[in-house]
């Protein structure tokens, strides 16, 4: 099936979705608690782990039609992945214990559940739902959009303003002026909302003073130069490996500048975050969920460069036990093995090693890595995209395409991906 969903249409329905699952969990908690409890992460509305995962899959399970059984086995792994990203995230922003997700059995019970109503939704109301997008004009979505995305922003530094401040204490002392007043107000509101819905962040008490150790524990910083690394070595190992297969060097770089692998880069982060927990588990455990994580991350990135992009970068139709051509069992062996090296060889040295280097240092450092790994990104979709369209529109329309054909032209882009091939609705 043709992916047609253009960025806008995704982020309205992440909002969209997030709004109905937020309805559906506070009515749930009303009914089981007998009184209502805002218990999401913003003050808004929204269910953002629901809605991510729900404007993730849509693309998606476009590719699995008249396969259920797959369909609810991708819905709940991308669930559970979306789940485990935004719990790690809550706790590195907010810097106390919030545990804002069932653990063990129950949670997994519940996530099973959630994928459940994720599937029904996504084949009995995503359908109706998108026949009425279809005729809503395209600048009312885009503002809808564009405003609503503004108050997520607020919301969350409100939120983050409020957990990263004394904010439980009395908020009348010493406060003379009239926004600041305002502004303790109002944190102090949604720090009482968030003691509501996570009981558990009472009992997380600010530090004694001690030596800063950078990137401690598993936080942005940290997850920046594991990207980073990966990234570098993820590029350089598939060099080596096309060398030995095909008997050439070949690019494997993710980006116009550099020898970066953003597959290999976000895939780290992925099993970082997601199996960081197993670390002391047995190597069979920390195998299969390594296993089915690396495969349906392996499939989700297929999907999005095709659906961002135009283009293909692998194709495993030829090989045996594949599923659409995007990943198939062999290499999800890969990701098994892959997962118990990193997480019981790799990460651990390099968790270390990342963590001594010097604070003010370090912080300089990932900012720059970061500002350059974005406009690196930015740049390299903005050329692939007119590589896409030039297949069918080689005249250029404006001065970027005129900078970006002069620049990045087919044999540039060509030499830079060699396995590179535009799909046929694009081309």
């Amino acid at each position: 099936m043709k992916i047609s969903y253009t960025i806008f249409d995704l982020l309205f329905y992440l909002l969209l979705y997030s709004f109905l699952a937020w309805c559906i969990q506070v009515g749930c908690g009303a009914i089981k608690n007998r009184h209502f409890v805002n218990q999401g992460f913003l003050n808004l509305p929204l269910n953002m782990p629901c809605g991510i995962a729900s404007a993730l899959l849509l693309p998606v399970l476009d590719t699995l039609t008249h396969r259920t059984v797959l369909q609810y086995l991708m819905t709940l792994i991308v669930y559970i992945l979306v789940r485990s990203l935004t719990d790690q995230f809550v706790r590195g922003v907010s810097r106390k214990a919030v545990t804002p997700a069932p653990k063990g059995k129950q949670g997994f019970v519940t996530a099973m559940l959630v994928a459940a109503a994720i599937l029904l939704t996504y084949l009995v109301v995503h359908p109706v739902v998108m026949g009425l997008v279809y005729l809503m004009p395209v600048w009312l979505e885009r503002t809808l959009v564009i405003a609503i995305g503004v108050l997520v922003a607020a919301d969350f530094v409100g939120v983050l303003r409020a957990l990263r401040t004394n904010a439980s204490t009395p908020m009348g002392e010493a406060r003379k002026q009239t926004t600041q007043r305002l502004a303790n107000r109002i944190t102090g509101a949604i720090w009482r909302r968030l003691q509501k819905a996570y009981p558990g962040i009472e009992a997380a008490e600010v530090p004694g003073p001690e030596r800063y150790v950078f990137a401690k524990g598993i936080c942005f910083d940290k997850l920046v130069w594991v990207f980073l690394v990966s990234s570098f070595l993820g590029a350089l190992i598939e060099m080596v490996f096309c060398r030995i297969t095909a008997g050439r060097w070949m690019s494997r770089s993710s980006v116009l500048y550099g020898t970066f692998s953003f597959v290999w880069g976000f895939g780290a982060v992925v099993l970082t975050v997601t199996l960081q927990r197993l670390a002391d588990k047995p190597d069979r455990r920390i195998f299969l969920a390594g296993f089915v994580i690396g495969g349906t991350y392996e499939y989700l990135c297929s999907v999005f460069t095709e659906l961002v992009f135009g283009t293909v970068f692998w194709d495993y139709s030829k090989m045996p036990l594949n599923i659409g051509g995007r990943t198939n069992v062999l290499y999800c062996i890969f990701w098994g093995l892959l997962a118990v090296v990193w997480i019981k060889v790799l990460y651990p040295p390099m968790d270390k090693g990342i963590e001594k280097l010097p604070p003010l240092l370090g912080k300089v450092l990932t900012w720059v890595v970061v500002f350059f790994l974005v406009f690196d990104g930015v740049l390299t979709a903005a050329a692939m995209i007119r590589y896409t369209d030039r297949q069918e529109n080689p005249a250029p329309k404006n001065v970027v395409d005129n900078f970006l054909d002069a620049t990045y032209d087919d044999p540039w882009m060509e030499n830079r991906w060699p396995n590179m091939v535009v799909t046929e609705e694009n081309g």
